[in-house]
């Protein structure tokens, strides 16, 4: 009986040359994510050889991001959110506005439009939740008032990039003059695309509610009573169906993305006292699907962008690595952030990350974005996530001398 083995291919060849890339890093004294993002590359189509199915990966990559959220989540109270809310609101705000000012000088650079511009630099404005977070964790700076800070900035730029996802429709129709699928039907213009992004946030509104009041107590409970039966292997299953279920009905129904409705999910469910049972159970997962976002990431780069356009690509990396670094510190530091503090926030948002790639996807698809363009955000992200631990101890030496 013939089998497809595509899926089981690019997970064993992809973990394979992982691990085996990984330990070659690690004996070059090079972050392990430097050896995933290249054993991507090795089973992608832009290298000869085996070529792994890119949509599955991305599925499975989407698992980590979701498993990772749930565990952050579970180790977060509403209570700390709300005391982060001081640095993470006004410092994502302005620091997606600066990034999204460079990428759009240097698109009206290249000769590109304005619309094509503000795509461009919002795609470079938003981190990578799973870079993140590893990088918080393996420095013991999760729990720490950077790494609160850090992941509500992480849920506000979240939040926006939903927005942005909705409105990349409308912004393609008023470029384009043609009738946009994102408006509600009857309404166009401007009421319309007001109307459009309030039945968004609405709709968001409504899913945090329900999670903040309705999910923190059903969930909780339901997690108890399973339990109370004694079985780790319904246990385990009980808290993977929480984490995947809630992100799914949060994007069905609501429009939310999978990350936040999975932490969210870890959130309202870090209430009850068998949360940090769920949190192990749950992390070999949350590391091998975590291997495999970086491999996915891998797989999309196309080496064949450093020769075509260098010069772009080095602004690119620029922008990231220096603009959103500098603006996330001195939105820190207003914030009353220690220097140490405000250095590790910003060297950890620069980077570039998966919902980038979404909303890039997206923006090609409507011819609000050039190919070229999708590219040079895809070669900035495997840049940038390789450098982030060298950002980490850069920051780490200027903290010292400050």
């Amino acid at each position: 009986m013939p089998h497809e083995t595509d899926l089981i291919a690019t997970i064993a060849l992809g973990l394979t040359f992982a691990l085996f890339l990984g330990l070659a890093a690690r004996a070059l004294k090079l972050p392990t994510i430097v050896g995933y993002l290249v054993a991507g590359m090795l089973i992608g189509p832009h290298t000869p050889g085996f070529v792994g199915d890119i949509a599955a990966a991305q599925q499975l990559a989407e698992i980590g991001v979701i498993l990772l959220m749930f565990g952050v989540g579970l180790h977060f109270s509403p209570q700390q959110l709300a005391d982060a809310r001081g640095v993470a609101v006004p410092g994502a705000i302005v620091q997606m506005a600066c990034a999204t000012l460079l990428g759009w000088g240097l698109a009206r650079l290249m000769g590109w439009g304005n619309a094509e511009g503000i795509i461009f630099g919002f795609s470079l404005a938003v981190a990578s939740t799973v870079v993140l977070l590893r990088a918080l964790t393996e420095r013991g700076e999760l729990n720490t008032k950077q790494g609160h800070a850090a992941v509500g900035w992480l849920v506000v730029e979240d939040m926006a990039m939903v927005i942005a996802l909705v409105l990349v429709p409308v912004l393609a129709a008023v470029t384009q003059d043609r009738p946009a699928a994102g408006l509600v039907i009857g309404a166009g213009g401007v009421e319309g695309v007001a109307l459009t992004l309030l039945i968004t946030l609405g709709k968001v509104a409504i899913f945090v509610a329900l999670m903040l009041i309705v999910g923190a107590r059903v969930l909780p409970w339901a997690l108890s009573w399973v339990g109370r039966l004694r079985s780790r292997e319904l246990f385990s299953l009980a808290a993977l169906v929480i984490a995947l279920g809630i992100a799914y009905l949060a994007y069905v129904l609501f429009g939310v993305s999978f990350a936040l409705g999975a932490f969210l999910a870890g959130l309202v469910l870090g209430q009850s006292a068998l949360s940090q049972k769920a949190a192990e159970q749950t992390l070999p997962l949350r590391d091998a699907f975590a291997v495999l976002f970086f491999v996915a990431v891998g797989m999309l780069f196309d080496p064949g962008i450093v020769l075509r356009q260098p010069l772009a690509l080095l602004a690119t990396v620029l922008i990231v690595l220096v603009g959103k670094t500098i603006a996330a510190y001195a939105i820190a530091r207003m914030r009353g952030l220690e220097p140490k503090a405000a250095l590790s926030i910003g060297a950890a948002l620069a980077q570039v990350g998966e919902f980038s790639f979404i909303l890039a996807g997206l923006a090609v698809s409507e011819g609000v974005l050039p190919e070229a363009g999708r590219d040079l955000i895809l070669a900035a992200a495997i840049i940038t996530i390789a450098v982030n631990p060298f950002m980490f101890r850069l920051a780490d030496r200027l903290a010292a001398r400050l």
